[in-house]
């Protein structure tokens, strides 16, 4: 058998799949954090309010 059918196809995927969940979920904080620190107005004219960022 020769080296390249014998090893794995894709043996980081896993640790990619984390690294990218990790990434979405700071994405995900910093949206939030500046979603909080903005006004009700702000928020208003954004078609949000203060509820839809939990």
């Amino acid at each position: 058998m020769e080296f390249h059918e014998n090893r794995a196809k894709r043996p980081f995927v896993g640790l990619v799949m984390i690294w990218q969940a990790f990434k979405q979920w700071r994405r995900q904080a910093q949206a939030k954090k500046v979603l909080q620190r903005m006004s009700d107005a702000q928020l208003r004219d954004m078609g949000l309010e203060r509820d839809d960022i939990c």
